[in-house]
């Protein structure tokens, strides 16, 4: 009854442990690259070819949920027009298919970073 109680503040605790780790390490790199004499434009040069964060987010779930009504109906024909009557083929074809749309996602993406 108590184990509730004590799961959500260690999540809690790992979830801000990480980010305050994140960037005290990014700070503490930040400072002793500025105290070496380094120029303050080298922390922003990778960003500007990147692609925009949103249009990668946009891409990757478009074809994540393309993948899993891809996976569902697949599972439904091969149901359908089969002899396999077993409940495991929807998460099978499911999953296989939200894998390849990510992969296909990845790609996809590579090709608009170096454009």
């Amino acid at each position: 009854m108590g184990s509730e109680f004590v799961i959500m503040p260690l999540m809690i605790a790992a979830v801000f442990g990480i980010f305050y780790l994140y960037f005290s390490t990014r700070n503490k790199e930040r400072l002793a690259l500025i105290e070496k004499g380094a120029d303050a434009s080298i922390f922003v040069k990778g960003r500007q070819q990147a692609a925009p964060i949103w249009k990668v987010l946009i891409l990757n779930l478009a074809l994540l949920l393309m993948g899993i009504g891809l996976g569902s109906f697949i599972a439904l024909l091969l149901e359908t027009y089969t002899s396999i009557n077993d409940g495991g083929i929807y998460p099978a074809c499911i999953f296989t298919m939200a894998g390849l749309g990510l992969f296909a996602g990845f790609n996809m993406t590579k090709k608009l970073d170096k454009e």
